[in-house]
C-alpha cells in the first residue's frame, strides 16, 4: 500500500517558536469559598482542550490526601472541599484601606464548604461548615514540627493552621463520614478579579446592609457588585446578630448569583471571555493532583445546562450555639441526628430539597413569618375582628398567640404594628403582610410584636422570606435566593 505523500515545507504554515507562557505571581492560597465554585463552573465548559490544559498547567498543586487511611466509603457523585483562607497579604495597600482589610493575615481557613456534584451532573448541593464548629482532630503528625498528636478538640478552622489541607480533609471526613474526592482553595485577589471580569454580580437585599468592620454599605434593593464590593459583601459578619451564620447565608446567596451570571452571560461558551476569566484565577488556585484537565472537561460537558435552580444550599444543622470548650472558647456544636441525615443524603447522592411550586403573589420579606411572634388586638367596636386577623396571620405562618384581645382604644382607624426597635426587621416583615399598616416603635416592648387592627383592615397578604428554608436542613435553591 503506497505511503500518503507528505506536505512540502512550503505547503505548511510557517512555524514560530512558541513563547513561554507568562504566569502571574502565585499568591499564597486563600479566599472565600464563594469563588471556589466559580473555578469549577468557569473552568468547566466544553470550550477546548488547549484552554483548559493551560489552566491545569498553572494550578498550584497540593496533596491533601497524603498517607490517609481508614477513609469513608466512596459515595455516588463527586465531593469537592472548597476552602478559603485569609489572603490579605496579597492585597495592595490601597485595597486594604478601601475595603477595610487591615490587620495581620491568619494561617487558617476563613470559609469551608462541601460541594457535591451529583453523578448525573444535574445538581450541585453546597453545604457550609461554620468555621467555629466544635471539632475533634483525628490522630495526626504535625506537618511543621513532626510531632505526633493524639485526637483533641479544636475549632474546625484551626485544623488548617495545625496540619494544613491534609488535616483539614481528615477532620472534615471524620466529622461528616463523607469521602472528599477533590480539594480546592482560592484567594481574595482572584475573587475580586473574577467578579470584575464577569462584569459584576447582581445581588438583591430586602433590608439595608451596613457593616463598619468591612465598610459594606448597601441600601435595600438590587445592586451589581464589582470585585471589591463583592468581597465586602461575602466577608461581612456584623450586619445583624446572626454573625457567621448570617454571613454564610450571604455567601450562598452570592454563589447562586455568581452561577447565574456565569451561565447566563455566555462566559462558558465564549472562548475569549472564558480565557479572560481563567487568566483572572490562574496562579491563584491550589488543588489536589487528581483534579485536572479531564475532570474539568467532563464536568463542563455535563454542566452545559447548569442553572441556579440546579443548585441547593444549606448550612450544617446547629444543635447548640455558644458551646464553651476549655482552652478553645465558644464553639458551635452540630445537631448530630440532623447532621447525620444531611451527610447521608450527600453520600447517597440524594437531593436535599423537596421541590414545590412557589405560592403565587407572596411578597418577599427579610424575616420568615415562622420566626415572628405576634399578639393581635382589636382596635375597633366590630366584634370578632381580632379573631379574624389572628387567624389570617397564623394561616400564613406567623406565630400568633391565638388569644386576641381588645385594645384600649376602640376607635383605631389605621392598623398599627408596634415593635421594639431591636426587632425592626421582623416588624417590617409583619407590616408587609398588613398593607397600609403603620409601624410604631416602642422601646422595651421585647420580641413579641403587636398588631392593633383598625377599621381600615381589609386582608392579610401572603409573605415569604427571601431565603425559603426547606426540609430538616434549611435548604434553599439558587433560584430562590437570587433576584426575582
Amino acid at each position: 500500500m503506497p505511503t500518503p505523500p507528505r506536505r512540502s515545507p512550503a505547503a505548511r504554515p510557517p512555524q514560530r517558536r512558541p513563547r513561554p507562557p507568562v504566569r502571574p505571581k502565585k499568591p499564597r492560597w486563600a479566599m472565600r469559598a464563594a469563588t471556589t465554585l466559580s473555578v469549577v463552573v468557569l473552568a468547566s465548559a466544553g470550550i477546548g482542550h488547549a484552554v483548559v490544559t493551560s489552566l491545569d498547567a498553572d494550578i498550584a498543586r497540593v496533596d491533601p490526601f497524603k498517607d490517609m487511611k481508614n477513609r469513608p466509603r466512596a459515595g455516588h457523585g463527586m465531593n469537592v472541599l472548597l476552602v478559603g483562607t485569609d489572603g490579605r497579604d496579597r492585597i495592595t495597600e490601597q485595597e486594604r484601606h478601601k475595603y477595610h482589610l487591615g490587620g495581620a493575615p491568619c494561617h487558617c481557613t476563613d470559609t469551608i464548604m462541601i460541594v457535591h456534584i451529583s453523578e448525573d451532573r444535574e445538581r450541585a448541593s453546597v453545604v457550609s461548615l461554620p468555621r467555629d464548629s466544635y471539632a475533634e482532630t483525628p490522630p495526626h503528625t504535625d506537618q511543621t514540627t513532626g510531632a505526633r498528636h493524639n485526637p483533641h478538640p479544636i475549632k474546625l478552622n484551626a485544623a488548617y493552621a495545625e496540619g494544613g489541607p491534609n488535616l483539614t480533609v481528615q477532620t472534615v471526613e471524620s466529622m461528616t463520614h463523607v469521602k472528599i474526592d477533590h480539594y480546592l482553595e482560592v484567594d481574595f485577589t482572584s475573587f475580586m478579579k473574577t467578579v470584575d471580569v464577569l462584569g459584576g454580580v447582581k445581588i438583591c437585599t430586602a433590608e439595608p446592609l451596613k457593616d463598619s468592620y468591612t465598610g459594606l454599605d448597601l441600601p435595600a434593593g438590587a445592586h451589581t457588585l464589582m470585585g471589591g464590593q463583592a468581597l465586602q459583601y461575602v466577608r461581612s459578619r456584623h450586619v445583624d446578630g446572626a454573625s457567621d451564620l448570617g454571613r454564610m447565608k450571604r455567601q450562598q446567596r452570592f454563589l447562586a448569583a455568581l452561577i447565574d451570571q456565569a451561565t447566563s452571560s455566555g462566559v462558558l461558551l465564549n472562548p475569549l471571555k472564558f480565557r479572560d476569566v481563567t487568566r483572572a484565577v490562574l496562579g491563584s488556585v491550589r488543588a489536589d493532583k487528581g483534579f485536572g484537565t479531564d475532570e474539568l472537561l467532563d464536568l463542563g460537558r455535563a454542566m452545559r445546562t447548569f442553572s441556579p435552580s440546579s443548585s441547593e444550599f444549606t448550612t450544617v444543622p446547629i444543635g447548640q450555639m455558644g458551646y464553651v470548650v476549655k482552652g478553645i472558647g465558644s464553639t458551635l456544636k452540630w445537631d448530630e441526628p440532623k447532621s447525620a441525615k444531611l451527610f447521608e443524603a450527600l453520600r447517597d447522592d440524594k437531593p436535599l430539597t423537596v421541590h414545590r411550586a412557589p405560592r403565587a403573589n407572596a411578597v418577599k420579606v427579610d424575616v420568615a413569618p415562622q420566626q415572628i411572634r405576634v399578639q393581635v388586638e382589636n382596635g375597633t367596636a366590630a366584634a370578632g375582628l381580632g379573631k379574624r386577623v389572628d387567624a389570617a396571620l397564623a394561616a400564613i405562618g406567623f406565630r400568633t398567640t391565638h388569644l386576641p384581645v381588645s385594645a384600649a382604644d376602640h376607635a383605631v382607624r389605621r392598623t398599627v404594628v408596634t415593635y421594639d426597635p431591636r426587632w425592626d426587621r421582623s416588624a417590617k416583615s409583619l407590616a408587609a403582610a398588613l398593607p397600609g399598616s403603620e409601624l410604631r416603635a416602642v422601646k422595651g416592648q421585647g420580641p413579641l410584636l403587636k398588631v392593633i387592627a383598625g377599621s381600615d383592615f381589609k386582608q392579610v397578604v401572603r409573605v415569604r422570606a427571601a431565603d425559603v428554608p426547606q426540609g430538616g436542613f434549611g435548604v434553599v435553591t439558587g433560584d430562590e435566593v437570587g433576584c426575582s
